[in-house]
Formats: C-alpha cells, sequence, structure tokens
C-alpha cells in the first residue's frame, strides 16, 4: 500500500500506519485525511490529496498581477516563507507529488470557529488577540522579507482583480438569485459605479502579504498558538483585507466595541514594528482613514463571500455555506449605512438584497 510504504522510507521519521480518517472538507476541491500513527515520535500526520487539475496551475480563486509561469505547488510556494518568518504554519513532511500527496504536521480538529461556537466569549476573548498578533506577524516579517520565489509578490489586489470579485456577487449574489432576471438598468448603473469607487480606492492603498482566507475556520487551536491554514492564495493586499477578513467574519459575529479593541490593537502592533514613513504610507498614523479603509474593505471582501457562497451551493452542490450569508449581508448594509457617500449604492441595491427588505 502506498501509504504505509511511504511512511515507512519516505519521511524524516519512521513511522506505521494504523489508520485512515476522512476529514469534513472545506469549500476546496483537496481531501484531507488523518492518519493515525503507531511506533512514530507523532501520534497522527493529515493527509492532503490534491485534485488532479488543481495541483500545479488551477486557484480556487480569481487572481491577478503578473502572468509568470506556476513552476511549484502554490501551497509550497507560500509555505517556505511563511515557516521561514516563523509563522506556526503545519510543517511538511513529505510531498509525493507523482500521486499529489501532502504529509503534513496535523494541528488537531479545533479551528477558531468551532472554539467560540462551544465556548462562546471566553474564546472570543482568549483567541482573538492572538489572531491579531499572528496576523501583525505575517504582515511584518512577509512584507518586509518580499521573498522573491513567492508568488504572492507577484499578484495583488488591483483594481481589476477587485472589480471581478463584485461582479462575482452580482452574478452569484444578485442574478443567480432572481434565476437571471435581469437588474434595472439604472440600478445596475449606479451599483457599477459605486463598485468601481471603491475598487479604485481601495486598489490605489500601500499592500501587504495578504493570507487572503484569514477567517476562523482557517485557524487551528493548537495549545497556546493559532496555527494558519488555507494560505495558498496569498498575494498583495490592503492591510486591512486580513483584518476585515477575521473581524467581519461570515461565521462569528463579534461585538462592535471587541472589533474595535482588536483594530486598535493590530495598528498599535504594526506601527511598533514600522517607522515612521511605513505606518503613514498604510494609514496607521490615521485612525479615521485607517477605519474608512476597513470598512470599505470589508463591504467588498463581505459581497465577494456571499456571491461566493451562493456560487459554492450552485456550482459545487454545496449548500452549507447559505446560512451564513444573512450575517455577511448585515456587515454590508451597517457598513454602507456608516458613510452618507455610499448611500446611492445602499439605496439601489437594496432592492436585489432580500435580507435588507
Amino acid at each position: 500500500m502506498l501509504l504505509e510504504t511511504t511512511l515507512r522510507t519516505r519521511l524524516p521519521f519512521r513511522a506505521e500506519l494504523v489508520n485512515v480518517v476522512p476529514l469534513r472538507g472545506d469549500a476546496s476541491n483537496r481531501r484531507y485525511y488523518r492518519l493515525t500513527l503507531k511506533n512514530a515520535p507523532l501520534p497522527s500526520l493529515i493527509l492532503m490529496q490534491l485534485a488532479d487539475t488543481e495541483g500545479f496551475k488551477v486557484s480556487e480563486e480569481a487572481v491577478s498581477g503578473a502572468a509568470a509561469d506556476v513552476r511549484e505547488l502554490p501551497f509550497l510556494n507560500v509555505l517556505r516563507p511563511l515557516a521561514r518568518s516563523g509563522i506556526p504554519v503545519p510543517e511538511l513532511h513529505f510531498y509525493d507529488e507523482a500521486a499529489g500527496l501532502l504529509y503534513l504536521q496535523d494541528f488537531g480538529d479545533l479551528t477558531l470557529f468551532h472554539a467560540c461556537s462551544r465556548d462562546g466569549a471566553p474564546a472570543v476573548r482568549k483567541y482573538y488577540p492572538l489572531a491579531i498578533d499572528t496576523l501583525v506577524r505575517i504582515h511584518l516579517r512577509l512584507t518586509a522579507c518580499g521573498a522573491d520565489d513567492c508568488q504572492a509578490f507577484s499578484r495583488s489586489f488591483d483594481e481589476p482583480l477587485l472589480t471581478w470579485e463584485f461582479e462575482h456577487f452580482l452574478e452569484y449574489g444578485i442574478w443567480a438569485r432572481r434565476d437571471k432576471q435581469p437588474i434595472c438598468a439604472d440600478d445596475e448603473q449606479v451599483i457599477r459605479k459605486g463598485f468601481s469607487t471603491i475598487a479604485e480606492w481601495i486598489a490605489g492603498q500601500a499592500r501587504v502579504f495578504t493570507h487572503r482566507d484569514y477567517h476562523s475556520r482557517n485557524l487551528m487551536v493548537d495549545g497556546d498558538r493559532l496555527g494558519v491554514i488555507d494560505f495558498q492564495d496569498a498575494l498583495l493586499g490592503p492591510a486591512t483585507y486580513d483584518l476585515a477578513s477575521l473581524l467581519r467574519d461570515s461565521y462569528v459575529a463579534l461585538d462592535e466595541a471587541f472589533v474595535d479593541e482588536m483594530i486598535d490593537r493590530y495598528v498599535t502592533g504594526m506601527c511598533a514594528g514600522l517607522e515612521s514613513d511605513d505606518q503613514e504610507r498604510l494609514l496607521l498614523t490615521d485612525r479615521a482613514a485607517f477605519r474608512r479603509l476597513f470598512d470599505f474593505t470589508s463591504i467588498q471582501r463581505n459581497l465577494k463571500a456571499a456571491g461566493r457562497f451562493v456560487y459554492i451551493d450552485r456550482v459545487k452542490g454545496n449548500p452549507k455555506f447559505l446560512a451564513d450569508i444573512p450575517r455577511t449581508l448585515g456587515y454590508v448594509r451597517r457598513n454602507l449605512e456608516r458613510y452618507p457617500e455610499l448611500e446611492p449604492l445602499l439605496l439601489h441595491l437594496t432592492p436585489y438584497v432580500p435580507e435588507w427588505r
């Protein structure tokens, strides 16, 4: 058996296989298994099985930027600089390229989402500051290293990509949910103008290394640290993107005062590691401007997520994320209501968003 042979001969240590347990997957085409071991220094490993076409060149997410040849598995390409920078990512014990199998460190089953669902406010107060501190380290260390061999530095959240994600919401978050009934032309014109204005402003901001899916389902509670997973789609983006992914999470609703506290913690941590010029460049010295960027980024991120959830249902046949759409779109409405200049966008979107009526 391939797994047994690999465990005996190809890992940095010798191990015997006890059993293989399939794990519940996410929205990707990858499959995961837990390998229980004996006569080994570790009790278990996680086996990641790549889909046939995904292994090298196909991302589940839209990308933008340099059209460089993808010569290495994106997961490994991004894993390497994260690990070098001391970020708690799973250790790779062996990659069987021919079989599309990765033998990875096991962080366990407890995600930040599950910890908060199980333990409530105490878990939120314990782990979210840790998630913020880990994010600060990612943004400071990875942005500073600027690894030439890391694909994240060859692509970015530029205006075309941000606009594509808005279009993704229109296609699935509106048209698909309306059985492809057209939007009124006047409404569509205002909506597209609003989306374009937001995309242009976000794209014009200074960029940092961005995980892209830094939220409660991709952070594993591992003792006194949080293990970071699902980072293969990393790119350059505004400092607020990962922050919005975490604090405007589709899966965990946070108290607004706590969100403010965590934003302040992030800003303080970033400022402690940056020169004054870089602080200004990232809007960290202007709390009002930084909050505005956070809110606008949240609008973009949450609209994209809502559309993605419908896409996963309609295209992949996985409806489990549909229940998270009302919370996700609720964030969008509240942020639109905060800014008078976004009132036209709110007004013309509302007829097409059932959760707002």
